[in-house]
């Protein structure tokens, strides 16, 4: 038998290898360096990447003449994490989290203009929160979702949010227009982490960390939740816990990838 059998399905074959390419970039591609960069003749390639964009795997980036990953190649990727390994891993270090600072922790990844989160764990005597495991809440209005986005190329959030109509609203608080997102997240960029402060239930403030696989991408958020009714906590200190626990899962996932 061949080293390198020939795929039976060539189409389907070139497809995932340009899925598998634009997952491992930093940013979006050009067409034309995705063709040549997989050997796939230039025609096919456009051919494959529009089928693609009408499914919501790639969407295309007119003004840069790039490509980019979709929300449903988002969607793909927060199944796995659902099942595999950041659950798994992530657990055991998010308890240590909320043993340590007193407060509820947890971990979400991205799914599209949402996050979904994969992990919670409850401090004692603390309340229960929305942020329970199965549980999608908008991206742009959560600490973890703004971790994530700000890690994310501009032109890729830029994609995802183009404009008004993709910022939902909960409490009437959050980025309202695609310009306000923008200088939100800079704001995150900045500061190293991310925060909100009753945009997602009043009364609750969280601060959030990335944790980046060895691309730069953002796998997951860890986030720290607590009550703003008379307990007054150190949201600096507090995010650089969960800093510290982003950095120890993305250090594992690493070393499982």
């Amino acid at each position: 038998m061949p080293d390198n059998p020939r795929p039976q399905v060539p189409a389907a074959d070139q497809t995932l290898r340009i899925l598998s390419l634009l997952a491992r970039q930093p940013g979006p591609m050009a067409a034309q360096s995705i063709a040549t960069a997989l050997g796939i003749p230039r025609s096919s390639t456009y051919h494959l990447l529009a089928t693609l964009e009408q499914h919501g795997y790639v969407v295309h980036l007119p003004g840069d003449r790039r490509w980019g990953l979709g929300t449903a190649a988002f969607e793909l990727g927060g199944g796995y994490a659902r099942q595999q390994p950041l659950a798994r891993l992530g657990r055991p270090l998010l308890a240590a989290l909320s043993d340590r600072v007193g407060e509820s922790a947890h971990l979400a990844v991205l799914a599209g203009r949402d996050v979904l989160y994969i992990v919670e764990e409850r401090a004692p005597r603390r309340p229960a929160l929305v942020t329970d495991v199965g549980v999608r809440l908008p991206a742009h209005l959560t600490a973890t979702g703004r971790a994530m986005l700000a890690s994310l190329p501009r032109e890729q959030v830029r994609a995802s949010f183009p404009d008004a109509t993709a910022l939902t609203q909960r409490h009437g608080l959050g980025p309202a227009t695609p310009r306000e997102l923008r200088e939100l997240l800079r704001e995150v960029r900045a500061a190293g982490f991310a925060s909100e402060n009753g945009e997602v239930t009043p009364g609750f403030r969280s601060v959030a960390a990335s944790v980046l696989d060895h691309t730069g991408w953002p796998a997951a958020a860890v986030a720290i939740t607590w009550p703003t009714d008379g307990s007054e906590r150190d949201a600096a200190a507090l995010a650089s816990a969960a800093s510290t626990t982003a950095a120890e899962l993305a250090r594992r996932i690493g070393r499982h990838a």
